[in-house]
């Protein structure tokens, strides 16, 4: 048995305390348009009001609640972790989820950021690899590191031979 293969554990590292008010906006905007949705016929179509008033109430106050909660747990959770043979990950809200992808399973890095995560400083690097599991994403991090996670991991993965497959 190779003892040096990397083991499933967890992550080191937090994501960026910013991704709280990130992940806060974006709960909030769809929280927001949910509501606002069945206000529209109800202030169109009177014989209904009540029943899409009463919606509207439902889908604000369970979107408030998600938007307090979610990101401060979904904070508590996130890891990240970039070791000489491997990424590790935890991630999830509802559904956790601890990844490892070994450096010879990279095939490529990217950084990507969305104009919310630009607000707030933030980058997402996305770690494709040769894994049925998909790509590992690593969200809410500053960009300048996101930057220079992106560049290790380029080249970490430059240094080991074949092809990733």
């Amino acid at each position: 048995m190779n003892t040096d293969a990397p083991r499933l554990r967890p992550p080191n590292h937090r994501v960026d305390r910013r991704a709280v008010w990130w992940w806060t906006t974006r709960s909030l905007a769809v929280t927001v348009v949910l509501t606002v949705v069945p206000v529209v016929p109800a202030l169109i179509w009177e014989p209904v009001r009540p029943w899409f008033l009463i919606a509207a109430g439902i889908l604000g106050g369970v979107g408030l609640l998600i938007t307090v909660a979610m990101p401060q747990w979904r904070f508590r959770v996130h890891r990240w972790e970039i070791t000489d043979t491997a990424v590790y990950t935890s991630s999830g809200w509802l559904w956790q989820e601890w990844r490892v992808a070994p450096m010879s399973r990279i095939q490529t890095v990217d950084t990507a950021r969305g104009p919310l995560q630009r607000v707030f400083g933030l980058s997402s690097v996305t770690v494709t690899t040769a894994s049925a599991a998909g790509p590992i994403e690593i969200s809410g991090l500053d960009h300048t590191l996101a930057t220079e996670v992106a560049d290790q991991l380029t080249d970490s993965t430059e240094a080991i031979p074949g092809d990733a497959t």
